[in-house]
């Protein structure tokens, strides 16, 4: 959604059509920069109206969020170098946090907080699977108190603010409700899916990407990574930056853990085709690598109801370490939060109508091309 532009001074066009962001490689690190603290532009905060407590939560915020300037970001089209921007906000010291579709493609990243400051920055580490990025910055004015990822999971109806840089806009607000929770969303080019993301119908656009979406106490309920002005936006959930961040900022990188399976939410058609009591748990399509190849059984065959494939024959997964997994939603949500390679899970399954448990090690999910 934060897309290649040629000039510094055109209008950022939305990212196609639908909820995703333009996702465009890796960014290398970029050299030291010289551009850093320039003069400062103060907020007026005089002789204004009394606002509301949304005023509040932006006021002790605002200076936290940054603006980010991507440079050298390669247009598809013409082969030509441009630029693109989107949203950040400082976590600990030095260290931003951002989409990793922001800052993907480019040779040099800067940020501009709402003070007037600029700042160079490094790339530590980025992560597509998650969507998330971590740059170091050169300069922290010393208002930009780091932000913290909330450890308590939102709850639809629950009121939250989105804070970025539409459209280059700096310093924006909307204001909306968590819509829905736990959603499996795909990303840009459907090879994977962002888990246990968060839904809003605070309005996000072109240059939210990155930004944060908070509660009313401040605290960071996700990282904005989709959305089109359509009354429904997406953002990487704080429990699962909570898990990603650190590792971007000590080793570069996440290893997210892996079944090596395909798989389909056994719905009313799936369980009336396989002989099932009840429409739950999922359905394994296809054993990819390890560790499920040899330990589960795909299923061998499709029939066709209302149009669409559904899969015969294949182990349906009831539940992991005794945790029920009646969707996708719940088993992607699972694996990202509570598991991680290396780690030896239960899985629970019936295979031809019959129960069994089969424990299996999980990988290292290979990261998309």
């Amino acid at each position: 959604m934060d897309q290649y532009r040629p000039s510094r001074r055109g209008v950022l066009a939305a990212a196609g059509a639908g909820i995703a962001g333009l996702v465009a490689g890796c960014a290398e690190p970029r050299t030291e920069s010289s551009i850093e603290g320039g003069s400062a532009h103060e907020i007026d905060r005089e002789n204004r109206a009394d606002g509301s407590t949304y005023t509040d939560v932006y006021e002790g915020l605002i200076d936290s969020v940054t603006q980010i300037r991507v440079l050298g970001i390669e247009n598809p089209y013409t082969e030509e170098e441009g630029q693109g921007q989107g949203s950040g906000f400082v976590v600990d010291d030095d260290y931003i946090v951002t989409n990793e579709h922001v800052v993907a493609g480019g040779t040099e990243i800067d940020l501009q907080y709402i003070n007037g400051d600029w700042s160079g920055t490094r790339l530590l580490g980025s992560d597509r699977i998650s969507d998330l990025a971590v740059l170091e910055a050169d300069h922290v004015p010393e208002d930009a108190t780091p932000l913290g990822l909330s450890e308590t999971r939102p709850v639809v109806g629950q009121e939250v603010l989105a804070i970025g840089n539409p459209y280059g806009l700096e310093g924006s607000m909307s204001a909306g409700i968590v819509s829905g929770v736990d959603r499996t969303v795909p990303a840009p080019h459907g090879e994977f899916t962002f888990p246990n993301v968060v839904q809003t119908d605070a309005a996000v656009n072109p240059g939210n990407s990155g930004g944060p979406l908070v509660d009313l106490d401040g605290n960071v309920v996700g990282v904005v990574n989709a959305g089109g002005g359509d009354n429904i936006g997406f953002a990487i959930s704080a429990a699962l930056s909570r898990r990603v961040v650190p590792a971007l900022i000590e080793d570069g990188e996440y290893e997210h853990p892996f079944l090596g399976i395909a798989l389909a939410t056994v719905d009313r058609f799936v369980a009336e085709e396989n002989d099932l009591e009840e429409a739950a748990g999922v359905i394994v399509t296809e054993t990819i690598q390890e560790p499920a190849l040899g330990a589960l059984e795909a299923a061998d065959g499709t029939v066709e109801r209302g149009g669409e494939p559904v899969p015969v024959g294949g182990d349906v997964i009831r539940s992991i370490d005794e945790e029920p997994i009646p969707d996708r939603h719940a088993l992607s949500t699972y694996l990202a939060l509570e598991t991680s390679p290396g780690e030896t899970v239960s899985v629970e399954l019936l295979r031809d109508g019959e129960p069994r448990t089969v424990d299996l090690t999980l990988g290292s999910r290979p990261q998309p091309n």
